[in-house]
């Protein structure tokens, strides 16, 4: 069965505690802390399998949980750390945020991997926090929190060029005639429940993939029938292929044909309107050559502009499909870059620790600026400050949560010093 969205749940692994544990050994009297860290929690990755076309398996499960780190043990002995969830999706799947429905990532081009969720980092053992007056600490840095999310997952085709049209207009017809597709032909609404992807070959010009998008019905914008399912599939096409029964048929306009679904494209996504278009004129070969004649004058005097232009062909018999072809070949090179991606608008670490509260103070003792809080202490805690871009998210959070601010507030100057759960850092602006 096919499946092009799903929604689950998805927690990392939280952090193994620290442990508190002094040294025994014979002959020593008082053996100093040697409670080992705990092991990190296992992040929450997903990868692409390119040997899957469906999300039919996310159906039947619905969380989806890393392995926690295991607690440090004696003689500064480091937990286990837990092991990384990987969930394998096709190419092509864009993961959104489910309430929000922001986009977190998609799984297309060279993103093969993606760490959606970190997990928790270890919490250290006793052993570092003996100092000079504290030798026998009896406290250690329990292990940083899970992050859980709930997901929405939607595949979209990976296709150079999209067919559209209401239903039973011939487009599976001609995918199956132009590429090696074999979709499911029969003479009834909705024939086709799902996109079939196929690759077209020309001589002597660059070839593409074309899908064949379920058909369309007036209210697919607002998920009228299954609009917003079919319509999804259309977002990453460069170009398309308008396929209309200029023969009516089934008693249709095939010049409001287009206008109606022209409309439910934009309203699904204002871009469609900059998508360039061919419109393929079907179901010829039923006509009389004057009834042709009029059709074909009344679509290209309504359509025809610019790239857009008006093909006369027969799926059934394969007239003018070689002239089409030849054609939509010309507009997917001049339009190679402008398949849809879609970028990055939520961020889990940040909008996950956004939502707790922080305290910024002066310890004049010590002459540092102290932040503390449930927000700050979790972002440390699946923040590598490390990594270079570990250390561009800290500064993004630092600035985006308004605690900069309150740092200016209490005077901050640079070249001062900043701590935050053992971390100090020298303050520049």
């Amino acid at each position: 069965m096919f499946a092009d969205h799903a929604e689950v749940t998805i927690k990392s692994g939280k952090g193994g505690d620290g442990h508190v544990s002094f040294h025994r050994e014979k002959y020593v009297a008082a053996g100093g802390p040697d409670g080992g860290d705990g092991g990190r929690g296992g992040d929450v990755i997903i990868e692409v399998d390119k040997g899957m076309n469906t999300l039919q398996d996310f159906r039947y499960k619905r969380k989806y949980v890393a392995e926690s780190g295991e607690e440090g043990g004696g003689n500064r002995r480091t937990g286990k750390s837990g092991k990384d969830l990987v969930l394998r999706v096709p190419e092509g799947t864009v993961i959104f945020e489910a309430n929000t429905h922001k986009v977190i990532t998609d799984m297309s081009g060279d993103n093969l991997r993606f760490t959606v969720l970190t997990g928790g980092k270890g919490g250290k053992g006793n052993w570092h926090y003996a100092t000079a007056t504290m030798q026998i600490p009896q406290y250690a840095e329990p292990g940083g929190d899970a992050m859980e999310l709930q997901i929405a997952l939607e595949l979209k085709c990976i296709a150079d060029v999209g067919i559209v049209g209401y239903p039973n207009v011939g487009k599976s017809t001609l995918l199956s005639r132009v590429t090696n597709a074999k979709p499911k032909i029969a003479d009834y609404h909705f024939t086709t429940l799902e996109p079939n992807l196929g690759v077209v070959d020309l001589e002597g010009a660059p070839g593409f993939i074309m899908a064949d998008i379920p058909g369309l019905i007036e209210g697919a914008a607002e998920g009228v029938g299954l609009g917003h399912d079919f319509l999804r599939h259309i977002e990453r096409t460069k170009v398309l292929i308008h396929v209309v029964d200029a023969a009516s048929t089934e008693e249709r306009d095939p010049v409001e044909d287009i206008a109606n679904i022209d409309h439910e494209l934009v309203s699904y996504n204002a871009d469609m309107s900059k998508r360039p278009q061919a419109i393929a004129a079907n179901k010829l070969n039923i006509l009389s050559p004057d009834e042709r004649d009029a059709v074909i004058s009344r679509l290209r005097e309504k359509y025809e502009d610019g790239e857009t232009k008006v093909f006369p062909i027969s799926a059934a018999t394969g007239e003018g499909l070689k002239e089409l072809l030849y054609y939509v070949s010309e507009l997917v090179v001049r339009h190679k870059d402008e398949g849809a991606r879609f970028e990055q608008e939520y961020f889990p670490e940040y909008n996950i620790a956004a939502s707790e509260p922080f305290t910024v103070s002066y310890d004049a003792k010590n002459k540092e600026y102290v932040i503390e809080g449930p927000r700050i202490e979790k972002m440390l805690g699946y923040t590598n400050l490390k990594s270079e871009k570990g250390f561009l998210f800290f500064q993004k959070f630092i600035k985006d949560n308004g605690i900069e601010d309150e740092l200016k507030k209490l005077g901050i100057q640079e070249g001062d010093t900043v701590r935050m759960y053992g971390h100090y850092f020298e303050y520049f602006t």
